[in-house]
């Protein structure tokens, strides 16, 4: 049995959410900027359904840049690259949106009502006449306090530079509660590219912060740990488009490198921090 488990195994056809095909729904330079995942018909429903906003939100990511010293600088519980973005979007209407909601549940009811007849030769007897009413009863916080960075219209934005990867489940969370609420379309969730990790490796023998490696390390949020919870469906229904980040965008990193010679020994290993990136087996 464990035998034609393990080869049923072997050769079941993958159940997979992710468009094979972007067809050209992006300007040219765009992915030399972002890597693209379209989860859902995420990208077609964006651009078709969601037209005005969707070329809101890729005119602001074709502008948008990173500098290196943001990279560098410790953003506390807000990091600069996200302020940024918050300077670009909420002139244009882009607000952080919070969705609450209690359940209201209508229990219809059908029972049967004795009634004495008044006349007639049955006169005295019980006719028992089919009846309905409702029940209202509610569950209190039942969609509770759940958060998008960004929302406009039907399209729901979220930026995760350097969180917790966890930050992601709630991300996902919201925004399938949002969708399945009928608020949003789709979402869209843009965090960095392992394609990253050479540059961070290059940074750290350059600067004078302790444990800079473990900024950007294997539990943080990078499109390993995002695409590996959009592979397992954790975005239940909600069409998501997942963005990464990739080294283009940062756009003065040579003349800061020119300015930053190296300083010390550096421990950052490349191959380790893209395999850092990529999803663990005990997720």
């Amino acid at each position: 049995m464990a035998d034609f488990i393990s080869c049923v195994h072997d050769v079941a056809p993958i159940i997979s959410a992710i468009d094979p095909d972007l067809g050209d729904m992006f300007p040219p330079g765009f992915t030399d900027l972002y890597e693209v995942y379209s989860y859902r018909n995420a990208s077609r429903i964006l651009a078709t359904a969601c037209r005005d906003d969707f070329a809101e939100i890729i005119r602001t990511l074709m502008t948008f840049r990173i500098k290196t010293e943001e990279i560098v600088k410790s953003g506390g519980n807000k990091s600069q690259i996200a302020k940024n973005m918050e300077d670009l979007l909420h002139p244009q209407g882009w607000n952080e949106t919070r969705v609450k909601g209690d359940l209201y549940i209508r229990r219809v009811v059908s029972y049967k009502e004795g009634k004495e007849i008044k006349a007639g030769k049955n006169r005295g007897a019980v006719k028992f006449v089919g009846k309905t009413r409702e029940d209202l009863s509610v569950v209190r916080g039942f969609i509770d306090g759940h958060k998008i960075d960004f929302i406009k219209n039907r399209v729901a934005f979220d930026l995760e530079w350097n969180s917790k990867d966890q930050t992601f489940d709630r991300d996902l969370y919201a925004a399938r509660t949002f969708y399945e609420c009928g608020i949003v379309s789709a979402g869209v969730l843009l965090t960095r590219s392992a394609l990253l990790a050479p540059l961070f490796a290059e940074i750290q023998p350059r600067v004078d912060i302790k444990d800079f490696k473990s900024k950007f390390g294997a539990s943080t949020t990078w499109m390993g740990k995002l695409k590996y919870r959009l592979d397992a469906g954790r975005g239940g229904g909600c069409p998501i488009l997942a963005l990464g980040i990739k080294p283009a965008l940062v756009d003065d990193f040579d003349e800061w490198k020119a300015a930053h010679p190296i300083i010390r020994q550096a421990d950052f290993d490349i191959a380790e921090a893209v395999a850092d990136a990529m999803p663990d087996d005990e997720d």
